[in-house]
């Protein structure tokens, strides 16, 4: 019981600093207002006759996904600033297994990602993204599995960090580029060697096909929008996961011990 209460204050801790914090709910509303709404339209009034499919749509399930990704990764990375200061200092030094923190920190994180996704899928219902009850099922897993792969992702940037100042250094550079690379804003199916091998390696790319995989489940424009089979984005997500999770949380481990 002593675990569960941990692992819960740490998540519900985050979830609480987020309803808190008005800039960065407003940021949440503004950057999907931005690429699915001005973006999706611009990109639907001028090239979705000639993709055949609905740019709109396309551009919505990779914003959801990148959303989804990202909050949960740059959450984890923010235990470097709350090691720094406020509640996580004085957690840092009490008699807490780091591996408790972690979890919490995942699911804490999490749940703020998925606070965060229902203000996009509200936008998207608004500019006229389709969806039915059995779509929300379907996404609702798939979700769920792009917050993890992005949690764990987070934790082994966050072990290789020793700071807050290489955090706000390092981490953009490593998840703006993806934006472009995972294809959240357009097709990644047709790409030069160079840039094809760089998406494949990305690990929001994974996260952005399992959205779209399931978002378009038995529809005619399927496979113009998704780059691999369902069972292919799970394996890959579920390697990708597995490893950067236990490799991440040993280097964690080992670097708060070394301190």
């Amino acid at each position: 019981m002593k675990t569960i209460n941990v692992i819960l204050t740490i998540a519900y801790r985050d979830l609480i600093k987020f309803v808190r914090d008005r800039s960065r709910i407003i940021a949440s509303l503004i950057f999907p207002f931005v690429f699915i709404g001005a973006l999706g339209g611009g990109l639907q009034a001028n090239l979705g006759k000639q993709a055949g499919y609905n740019f709109l749509i396309f551009v919505f399930t990779g914003v959801l996904a990148q959303t989804l990704f990202q909050s949960t990764a740059s959450g984890i990375i923010s235990l470097i600033e709350d090691r720094e200061n406020d509640f996580s200092q004085e957690l840092f030094v009490s008699p807490v297994s780091r591996y408790i923190i972690v979890l919490g920190k995942i699911i804490g994180e999490t749940l703020v990602s998925l606070v965060q996704a229902v203000g996009v899928i509200i936008f998207g219902f608004l500019v006229g993204v389709p969806f039915q009850l059995d779509i929300f099922i379907r996404l609702f897993p798939a979700m769920l599995v792009a917050c993890l792969l992005g949690g764990a992702f987070g934790l082994l940037v966050l072990s290789n960090l020793s700071n807050q100042r290489a955090a706000n250094q390092v981490f953009p550079f490593l998840i703006l580029p993806q934006f472009f690379l995972a294809g959240v804003f357009s097709p990644i199916k047709n790409l030069p060697p160079y840039l094809w091998v760089l998406s494949r390696i990305a690990p929001m790319t994974y996260a952005v096909d399992f959205i779209r995989n399931l978002f378009y489940l038995g529809k005619p424009e399927y496979s113009k929008v998704v780059l691999y089979p369902l069972y292919v984005d799970m394996i890959i997500i579920g390697i990708l996961f597995t490893v950067f999770l236990v490799a991440g949380t040993i280097m964690f481990i080992r670097n708060e011990r070394n301190k």
